[in-house]
């Protein structure tokens, strides 16, 4: 099964008066690169989750964020007494020394009061980092395993398309190949016309020369290498598509070897038709190409 680097889920859960959600998504990249948002205080969350999607993956840009609040069924949050005290003496101190100055301060009202920080402790201040950071990982596990069958969703449909993108290079090769023998007798009238060029105004023979001017544009006008080097990248294709594990960085190698062929398959073709195939080609091997770069 072929995955692909694209992928997304999410999820939502509550305990310890804690509510959460999670957002887990990745695209392509040329390794595995995987950043973590998560709250600082939840000691070794970051390193656990890491742990968990290097275990299951081998390529890609992955995200997870994780958002909390206090939105949990079971929320409180309680007085901090202490805190309070510190803010209502500094409180006093500053009117006191305000008064002294001649200002006058506006009076705080007990959401004022509330607002500030430490006055009232907050739901995850009251949590066990150690038991909050188990369920979190416990909670995780279903959105991760939601996300990998995204990737592998899009891993199949992409699969699939590129099944009939090599489809239509060994088809284009099979066209070139009857196109390349239709031309035979072209080749013949241009090596004689060559050949006519050659011993124009030469009062003697070098047969070497000849030989060599010959065999050079014999060479250039040659597709026959190009052509079984292109059918072999098919079955190369084909047996990749069928292999297990991450072949994205292969089949990202063996697209510029298409494409180094069509492209040499186009400069010897010397030919309308064989040229209009071998451009078609490129357009075939570019779609391909596109389409690699998703896969894990």
């Amino acid at each position: 099964m072929r995955n692909s680097m694209t992928g997304f889920a999410s999820g939502q859960g509550e305990a310890l008066g804690l509510g959460w959600s999670w957002d887990l998504r990745s695209v392509n990249a040329r390794g595995l690169d995987i950043r973590v948002r998560v709250p600082d205080w939840i000691e070794g969350l970051d390193q656990a989750l890491r742990a968990l999607l290097t275990k299951r993956l081998s390529r890609g840009s992955v995200t997870v964020s994780l958002r909390l609040n206090g939105n949990g069924t079971d929320a409180v949050q309680d007085l901090n007494e202490a805190q309070l005290e510190r803010v209502l003496s500094a409180m006093a101190r500053i009117e006191e020394d305000a008064m002294a100055r001649g200002l006058s301060l506006t009076a705080s009202s007990a959401a004022d009061l509330m607002s500030l920080r430490g006055v009232l402790d907050t739901p995850h201040q009251q949590a066990d980092p150690a038991e909050v950071r188990a369920y979190l990982l416990q909670d995780f596990v279903p959105v991760l395993e939601s996300f990998l069958a995204s990737r592998q969703s899009e891993g199949a449909a992409l699969t699939d398309v590129l099944r009939n993108q090599v489809a239509q290079v060994a088809d284009l090769v099979t066209q070139a190949d009857a196109m390349a023998d239709a031309r035979k007798a072209e080749q013949q009238d241009r090596l004689r016309a060559a050949l006519a060029r050659v011993l124009d105004g030469q009062d003697s023979v070098d047969e070497q020369r000849i030989a060599q001017e010959l065999a050079l544009i014999a060479v250039k006008a040659d597709v026959t290498e190009e052509l079984d080097r292109l059918r072999a990248h098919v079955d190369a294709a084909h047996a990749l598509l069928d292999a297990d594990g991450a072949v994205g960085r292969k089949l990202d190698f063996l697209m510029q070897e298409f494409n180094r062929e069509a492209n040499t398959l186009c400069s010897k073709a010397q030919s309308a038709p064989l040229t209009a195939i071998g451009l078609e080609l490129k357009s075939v091997i570019d779609q391909m190409r596109e389409q690699v770069q998703n896969v894990e």
